[in-house]
């Protein structure tokens, strides 16, 4: 098969790329880092047949949508306009990638069917562009797989982000690392697990769904810290601090069933597991 790639040479898509290549399919990469903007309608033009769409061609930090609103809505939304253009030009099925939605939990564990609450700009992009997804496959037939990760962490992220926020501090020489609230609780699946579930709804023969992929277990910062520190070779210390971002959530949590029962994916890893490899290969 031929898939392509948007975001190919990102933190998730380099993942995905390898794990395509590795079972023998054809891989199309599309990355502004080649070229290859997909905000530009031209590239319609440019991309030539394919079996299958995996976008991944977003932008993701949440404080960032804040100071520049604009430039999320656009891009965000441009970007799934053209990769859905390219689907019904073709024929192929589309994976969006798309994020954590639901707001302020009502219930957890968190599964599909919980109402989507956006609370950010960028969650507000990623509800457009679901439905966008949704007008596309009703209109045209192109069938949609909608995969929804939670916290994302794993060797090689980059960023302000939590984890490898404190990864930098630590690689810096930093001694006394300065964090704000203790106390939120997210559910982080590793970026091979998101890049094993894309793939598996790559493959999927439903006309649309919509998964959760997530590890199913929350983690305070408080926790995070506490697994780092149990594995570095020299402790450090973390202070706390009681400033939030706007709109902060005190718990994530969710459920994977309906990726395990119909597509038979989990999680390969634990959390711990996983900070423990990157630990590793930082050499801290």
């Amino acid at each position: 098969m031929i898939f392509a790639v948007s975001g190919s040479e990102g933190f998730v898509g380099k993942q995905v790329c390898k794990l395509l290549s590795d079972e023998g399919h054809e891989v199309l990469h599309i990355d502004i880092a080649n070229g290859m903007d997909l905000c530009d309608a031209h590239i319609i033009d440019a991309v030539g047949r394919f079996d299958c769409f995996i976008h991944l061609a977003n932008l993701v930090y949440v404080p960032a949508s804040y100071e520049d609103p604009a430039k999320f809505y656009r891009v965000n939304y441009l970007t799934t306009l053209n990769a859905l253009e390219l689907c019904r030009k073709y024929g192929s099925r589309l994976v969006y990638i798309s994020s954590y939605i639901y707001g302020t939990p009502q219930f957890l564990p968190v599964n599909e069917n919980h109402p989507v609450c956006p609370f950010n700009p960028y969650a507000q992009t990623k509800v457009i562009c679901e439905k966008l997804c949704e007008g596309y496959h009703r209109d045209f037939g192109i069938k949609v797989s909608i995969v929804r990760p939670f916290n994302l962490y794993g060797v090689g992220q980059t960023g302000k982000l939590l984890i490898p926020e404190i990864f930098n501090q630590l690689k810096s020489g930093a001694k006394q690392i300065h964090l704000r609230a203790a106390s939120p609780r997210r559910d982080y699946v590793n970026v091979r697990d998101l890049a094993r579930a894309i793939v598996a709804c790559a493959n999927d023969q439903s006309s649309y769904e919509v998964y959760n992929v997530c590890s199913g277990e929350s983690v305070s910062v408080r926790e995070i810290t506490e697994i780092i520190n149990k594995h570095l070779k020299n402790k450090v210390e973390f202070v706390f601090s009681e400033s939030d971002r706007p709109n902060e959530v005190d718990e994530t949590r969710g459920t994977y069933d309906r990726l395990r029962l119909l597509l038979g994916w989990q999680p390969s890893m634990t959390f711990e597991e996983g900070i423990k490899e990157i630990i590793e290969a930082e050499d801290l």
